[in-house]
């Protein structure tokens, strides 16, 4: 199984790219995730002035889930472009960097140019005001020649069509997605909220936003032909097949190294790896968008078969426990489907532990 990447006339040597934040913080943190066996880094994104945080900013809120109130990075872009990127350039010649810019038109136009000079790969736009993206986009393609990626934000009015629109205006690629939000949790020991952000609110990142991700990765990838970075909720291995099967060319991860380490990239990796060895994949872009045609263009009216194996059952109930219609009875290892009750909505299928129980 070769893991090994063309993006953007960058050589991977994984599909693994280090999404912008905390990971990438400055010269240290990106060559750091570089030798974990990144194929890329995404820098925290640079704006005019250095971010001031509120503390705590990050907290967890759910198994391999994050909130966090963090904003852009807390460096003057100066000391990316004069110390930063040269250390990475000096320090990690094979690395393959990506420069995150945001989040308005006037910083596009300050910091571009010094960006490319200072030598990098490419350089990801970023921004929360959808009407300004694809100006951003424009501006970054008239200035430089080094790619151009535009980042997608959840949380814009209509995501898929304006990341196509930018394509069309220049984009080279493109990032799904950002963080999700805003969003709240309150400890309830202390009824404060987890995170100091205004009115205690934060920005959602991990597991759970990785549907909503495939959602849109699915949807544009059936109308540009531009790479995309799958970006969203990958923890593991299976993850990371998934967000390519949607339509992702590479694979983005920032939570699960912030929850499992750094070095779990490693693991990712090997295991990615040897996945796709068993589902009979001879690289990466055989894996990207092979779900796609299975999309059916409309609503299945038509009911399905449902699989009983009884020698793979545990008999752990489940497939009954969980049936709203209580059509589903497994006694001695015997089960009973009662089709006068049973809405074939596939629950029972979904939560079987083994597969004894499938979807025909």
């Amino acid at each position: 199984m070769n893991m090994e990447l063309e993006f953007l006339g960058m050589e991977l040597k994984s599909p693994f790219i280090i999404g912008s934040g905390p990971i990438s913080y400055n010269a240290e943190g990106v060559i750091r995730a570089h030798k974990a066996g990144a194929g890329a880094v995404v820098t925290k994104t640079l704006r005019d002035n250095a971010a001031k945080n509120p503390y705590p900013h990050i907290s967890e809120a759910g198994s391999s889930t994050l909130i966090n109130a963090e904003k852009w990075t807390d460096l003057e872009p100066e000391t990316w472009i004069n110390e930063e990127i040269p250390k990475i350039n000096k320090n990690a010649k094979d690395l393959n960097l990506i420069v995150s810019l945001g989040h308005t038109i006037p910083e596009v136009k300050n910091w571009v140019e010094k960006i490319e000079n200072a030598g990098v790969d490419a350089i990801e736009i970023v921004s929360y005001m959808e009407n300004s993206i694809i100006e951003m986009v424009e501006i970054a393609k008239k200035r430089v020649d080094v790619p151009i990626i535009l980042k997608v934000s959840p949380n814009w009015t209509d995501p898929v069509n304006t990341a196509v629109k930018a394509v069309e205006a220049g984009a080279d690629a493109v990032t799904v997605m950002d963080s999700v939000g805003p969003v709240l949790r309150i400890d309830i020991d202390t009824a404060q909220p987890l995170v100091a952000g205004e009115n205690g609110m934060g920005w959602m990142t991990g597991k759970g936003i990785r549907p909503i991700a495939q959602a849109i990765i699915a949807k544009l990838a059936q109308k540009v032909v531009v790479p995309i970075i799958g970006l969203g909720g990958v923890i593991k291995a299976e993850d990371a097949i998934e967000i390519l099967m949607a339509g992702s060319t590479a694979v983005g991860v920032c939570t699960t190294l912030l929850t499992h380490g750094v070095d779990h990239l490693h693991k990712l990796n090997d295991e990615t790896e040897q996945l796709a060895q068993k589902l009979g994949y001879q690289n990466i872009s055989e894996i990207s968008g092979s779900a796609l045609v299975n999309l059916p263009s409309e609503e299945n009216k038509e009911k399905f078969t449902f699989e009983f194996l009884k020698y793979e059952c545990i008999d752990c109930q489940r497939c009954v426990e969980v049936c709203p219609y209580q059509a589903r009875e497994l006694k001695n290892m015997n089960m009973k489907l009662d089709e006068e009750r049973c809405r074939y909505c596939g629950l029972c299928a979904s939560v079987c532990p083994t597969d004894a129980l499938n979807i025909v």
